[in-house]
Order: C-alpha cells, then structure tokens, then sequence
C-alpha cells in the first residue's frame, strides 16, 4: 500500500495545462507546479516527474470541450484521474480573483477535501456513438433555421401556402410563385437548397445511427426502449448516448435529478417554496424526453408501428411499456383538467416517464448478465 497520497489539479486549456499539487492530509502544502503543454508528451513526462516509490497519485480536471482524452491517458498509466463537473464545484462567496493558477490549486485542495463531485467518462466507443447523434441533433437544428429562413422570405413577399409545409406538394407550389424582381427567384432557390442539403445531411446521419447500432454494448437497451411510446430508433439512441450505462442509478429518483426534471426549492424555518425544475445535467436528454411526453396526450394504445417495435421484445419489458403508457396517458388528462399550462403538465409526465425508462434499461442490464 502507498505510504503517501499526491492530489494533482489541472487546470486544462487548448494549448497548455497548469499544474497543482497538494499533499496529504488537511493541512497539507498546496504548491503551484506550472505550466506544461497540452500535448501526451508532455503529460506523460509529468507523470515520471510527479510518481515515484511510496507515491499514489490522484489526478482531477474540470470537463470541459477538451473531452477526456488526459483522463484516458492517466488512467492507462495506472493512476486515478476524475473528470469534475464545473456548475457543482463549490465556490467562496467573496471570492472574486480568477487564475489559472488559482483554479488548479483549488481543484487539488478539494480533491483532497473530497469536495468535487465526478462525471460519468464514457469508453471511446459510446463517445464516437454519442458524438454521431450529436451531429444528427445539430443536423436538425440546421433544418429548422433553414427552413424557418425560408418562411421568412416568403412571408416577407406575401406567399402563404395554407397547407402542411414541406411536402412534395409544398415543393411543387415553391417552384410555381413568381415575382416582379429577377433576383428574388435566385434567392428563393438558394434557401430551397439549403433547405434540401440539410435535409439530406439529416437522413445521412440517421442512417449511419441505424448502421452502427447493432455493433454498440448498449443497443438492447435502445431497442427495449423503443417498446414505449415517443421513443422511436433514433429518439431512443440518442437518450441512451447521451446518459450512458443507467445502471449506475441506483434509483429512478436519482436519473430524474440528474436530468434537472425535479423542481428547485427554497425552503428555511416553516417557510417551503419550490419553483421550476432545476434544469440541471445533461440538457439534450432532458430535451428528448420532454418532447416524448407530448406523445402522451393522446389515450392509451398501441398502434401499428408501436406494435412492430415491441414484436421481439420480452413480456416484462412490454408490461413495463404498457404500464408506463397507460399511467402516463391518464396522468396527462387528470393534470389538465386541473387547469395547469400545457408546458407543466408536459414536464412532469417527462419526469415520471424517466421512471419508465430506467425500470426498462435496469430489466435489460440484468437480463443481459
């Protein structure tokens, strides 16, 4: 067993990394180590320089857009390395002085302290899958703003279609409108196709989540999830990357927390006051289910393409979905009834359908061995 423990604060940026360190023990020396290059190189020499006989070395860095390719590498050299969540790292009230020299001797003093709270790190392949609907999400995103400048342009020119857009016959209609100006016909085919490269780069992306599926750890989840409604392939792969391995929730409770859908609250003596939802986690998952739950407006059943999805599915899983759809569909009416805005309502059947979804994933873990 190591006879002394070494904490290590990175404070990670594009071109360099500045270095703490922190000794054992409360009171420990806390001393700056500088700055090294951002480069494999350069942290593994710093590995050699900091390690030695007796020397357990615990490294942490904040996440951040340079992902987790330090914490892949400390991890293979044998020592522990934790990625932190910023919005959870606590911070002085009156502490108004910001450094990079700072802020690594911070992460090491409360890595020490055990005050930092650790991200889930994904292997390289659920990564690449997560980075794959990523891409699609913002493929989506670049369909709605194209389209929606498109509607722009019409609208600004008096054309209004007055029928479901962006169909084979709404195309039909674009290429009959004329207008006095020349160059208005040029820009109505420029937005046309950018409208149709984004819609191409769409269906590529879906395409390439279909093709890849069957080869990740995780695909009987997503097609066990896909026996609920709302939760079509793409939908259900997406929700899956982005949250990862649910087993490590021990609880529903604790996946709804993590997914920011429980409300916020300011209580003190016998005053309570709870708020909107805390909004807190992953932002993209929260999304999607939010969107599913619209679904549930609808009375419980089970239709054509819902019953294709379930066909290969177990009994217990299809009980769980059939559970899930018909509390759901219900809870919808009784909330709307009571008079609450379409967008609470829909919150909280979001909150209560990641019940579902972990009841789900945890019978295909366990199931899987």
């Amino acid at each position: 067993m190591a006879d002394r423990i070494t904490y290590v604060g990175l404070d990670v940026h594009k071109e360099g990394i500045v270095v703490a360190v922190a000794t054992d023990g409360l009171r420990g020396e806390v001393r700056e180590y500088g700055r090294i290059a951002n480069t494999p190189t350069a942290l593994d020499r710093l590995l050699r320089k900091l390690g030695g006989d007796g020397i357990t070395l615990r490294f942490c860095y904040e996440a951040g857009p340079c992902g987790y390719g330090i914490q892949r590498q400390v991890t293979a050299s044998g020592h522990e390395c934790v990625v932190v969540a910023p919005s959870l790292i606590p911070k002085r009230a009156g502490d108004r002085v910001k450094t990079d020299r700072r802020d690594a001797a911070s992460l090491a003093r409360l890595h020490r302290a055990g005050e930092l709270t650790a991200v889930w790190v994904p292997d390289a392949r659920h990564e690449a899958m997560r980075d794959l609907v990523r891409a699609r999400l913002d493929a989506v995103h670049n369909l709605r703003r194209a389209r929606q400048q498109l509607s722009g342009f019409l609208l600004r020119h008096g054309c209004h279609y007055g029928r479901p857009a962006w169909t084979k016959l709404h195309r039909r209609w674009l290429a009959g409108l004329k207008f006095e100006q020349a160059v208005h016909h040029l820009v109505l085919e420029d937005y046309i196709a950018a409208v149709e490269a984004a819609e191409t780069r769409r269906d590529r992306l879906t395409a390439q989540i279909e093709a890849m599926l069957p080869d990740w750890a995780l695909a009987p989840v997503v097609v066990a999830l896909q026996t609920m409604r709302g939760m079509a392939l793409v939908n259900a792969a997406t929700l899956i990357a982005e949250l990862g391995d649910l087993s490590r929730f021990a609880n529903p409770r604790q996946l709804m927390a993590y997914l920011g859908l429980v409300p916020s609250e300011h209580s003190s003596g016998a005053s309570v006051r709870r708020g909107g939802i805390t909004k807190a986690g992953n932002g993209a998952a929260r999304r999607l289910l939010i969107e599913a739950a619209w679904s549930y407006r609808f009375p419980a059943r089970i239709s054509r393409e819902l019953l294709l999805r379930q066909e290969n599915q177990p009994k217990p899983i299809r009980d769980i979905a059939w559970k899930g759809q018909v509390r759901l569909c219900a809870r919808y009416r009784k909330l709307t009834r009571t008079g609450k805005p379409a967008n609470v309502v829909t919150t909280a059947i979001a909150r209560e359908l990641t019940g579902f979804v972990w009841a789900i994933a945890r019978h295909v873990m366990v199931t899987a061995g």
